[in-house]
Formats: structure tokens, C-alpha cells, sequence
């Protein structure tokens, strides 16, 4: 099966786009596609399928992935979804444990072996669909201040530049987030989570109990605390043990709805979308994704 490959130039990690080129020519794609600016993945990956392709590679960062999972999501059980990680965070090829090197990762996707993960579709003021995580309140301000140029100038600490300047905008929301087994629960929310992946920022563990292919999603919801509760609560994420943390909520489910107000804003997979309110649903096993077994 020949791949329809796309590839992000200026990915975190991708410096040597010559050698990067011409080690994804040696899987004989049918096209190598370079992006040139936001929205150009997902362009490519609905056009692999509309030249009735079924194994799109994705060269890049998260965001890269998330561009191509969106243009291949009406299809997703007729098409494959590999992943060259190129990016700064590289987030959910942790959550598959693929290699670090880009040789290895080479061989997995000429190997194209899959297995099935989930796929999750969020309904706001557009649909969107995302395989790793996707975040509101605090989090959705600090992906709005992570700017292309924050990313190359600071790396993986871009994260926590961008959380610095989201500071002073920290406030709480009043949400009411529905479960599907009807449980509603109505608080104030500094942040909330939604999970199908582990990882966010570059390694952060905060869901450290997800599962890309259980058919669940892991919810997080962090209430207004003290700064001082706060302080400890980042210090636990960091160690990924929040999740026994009295200062969180935590399920699982396969669907929920979120109203809050202020609206709050959320990050899909690293790209911005809202405001709510949201629906979040994950599709079981609907993805094949080129990755070593479980």
C-alpha cells in the first residue's frame, strides 16, 4: 500500500528537510505534499481521499496530525493514519509509544501495521475531531497566547511561557458539564480535560490513566482553589499522580456536554476552537493507526 505523505516543514524538530524528504521517498508514496501554512494538511488528506488513497502520513507535530485527522475523519474506516512525529511535543506519539528516531519510526510505517485507537468529535460552533486532548478554561487562554514564534524561539518551555502570560487572566467559569449516564454536575471550573491520549505539552502526563482505544474518554475538571492549592496541584500534574487529588474531579464516559459562562474556550489537539457550548463523543476504535502493538 503506497502512502500519500504530508509533511510540515517547519515542524519543532523537523531542521533537516532534505534528509526528512528523502528518507519518507524511500516508502515510494504516491505524493510527498508540503504544507506552507495553517490548513494546508487537512487540504492534502481530503484530497488523498478523494484520489481514493488509504494510507495518509502525517510528517509533523500535533497539529500537523490533528489537520490531516480532520480532513480523513468521514472515511476513517476506510483509510490509515500514520505519523512521522516532527513536532515540539510530539504528545500522542508518546501516548503510542513510538520511537524517538525518525529511522525507526520509518520502519513502523513501511510496516503499516495498525491497530485501532479512538476517535473523538467535539460539536461547538463547528465540528472538529481529535485523537489525543482537548482542553478549556485556563488551557484553551494559554494555547490562544502559543504563538508559531514562541514554539521556535523557547521549545518545549514555549508551554510554560505561554501559561506565564496567561496569568493574569486567570478566572473561573460556571460550568455545568452532562455525562452520559446523566450525572450533572454544575461548578466553578478554573480548567477542564478531555482525554483519548496522555500527554500534552511536550510530556505533561495529565491524563495518566487514558487509554487511546478503551472506547472512553478520561474527564478532568479542576474547581477554583487557593493559589496555594493551585501551586500544589501543578506540582502533583507534573508527577502524574493528580488524579487522587482532592482538589480534582475525575471520570470516565463516552459523551459529554459543557455550558459555561464566561463561554469558555477550548484547544483541540493543540488548535483552537469554541466558544462552547460543546459536545464531546468519542467514536470507539474508528481510527487505524500505523503503531506497534499495545
Amino acid at each position: 500500500m503506497r502512502p500519500y505523505v504530508i509533511l510540515n516543514p517547519n515542524a519543532g524538530s523537523a531542521t533537516d528537510y532534505n534528509g526528512v524528504r528523502k528518507q519518507l521517498e524511500s516508502l515510494n508514496p504516491l505524493a510527498v505534499c508540503t504544507t506552507g501554512k495553517a490548513g494546508h494538511a487537512a487540504v492534502f488528506a481530503r484530497r488523498a481521499v478523494r484520489q481514493k488513497c488509504h494510507y495518509v502520513i502525517a510528517a509533523g507535530g500535533d497539529g500537523t496530525l490533528n489537520e490531516v485527522i480532520n480532513g480523513i475523519a468521514r472515511h476513517a474506516s476506510d483509510t490509515r493514519v500514520g505519523l512521522l512525529p516532527l513536532g515540539t511535543g510530539n504528545d500522542f506519539a508518546r501516548s503510542l509509544k513510538l520511537p524517538t528516531t525518525i529511522e525507526e519510526n520509518i520502519a513502523i510505517l513501511r510496516a503499516a501495521q495498525t491497530r485501532s485507537i479512538d476517535l473523538v468529535r467535539v460539536r461547538s460552533d463547528r465540528i472538529r475531531y481529535f485523537v489525543n486532548v482537548s482542553a478549556g478554561g485556563f488551557s484553551g487562554l494559554v494555547d490562544e497566547k502559543l504563538t508559531p514564534k514562541m514554539k521556535r524561539t523557547w521549545g518545549p518551555l514555549a508551554y510554560v511561557r505561554s501559561a506565564a502570560a496567561a496569568l493574569p487572566e486567570l478566572h473561573a467559569y460556571r460550568t455545568t458539564v452532562q455525562l452520559a449516564d446523566g450525572e450533572k454536575l454544575r461548578l466553578n471550573l478554573y480548567n477542564m480535560i478531555v482525554a483519548n491520549g496522555t500527554f500534552v505539552a511536550g510530556g505533561l502526563p495529565v491524563a495518566p490513566e487514558a487509554d487511546p482505544g478503551d472506547g472512553l474518554l478520561d474527564v478532568i475538571l479542576i474547581p477554583k482553589r487557593s493559589t496555594a492549592e493551585m501551586v500544589v496541584l501543578a506540582a502533583q500534574i507534573i508527577l502524574g499522580n493528580h488524579l487522587g487529588s482532592q482538589s480534582v474531579i475525575f471520570r470516565r464516559t463516552q459523551r459529554l456536554t459543557v455550558n459555561s459562562r464566561p463561554g469558555m474556550w477550548f484547544n483541540v489537539d493543540g488548535e483552537l476552537v469554541g466558544n462552547e457550548p460543546a459536545t464531546f463523543e468519542v467514536l470507539p476504535r474508528a481510527l487505524q493507526f500505523v503503531a506497534p502493538p499495545a
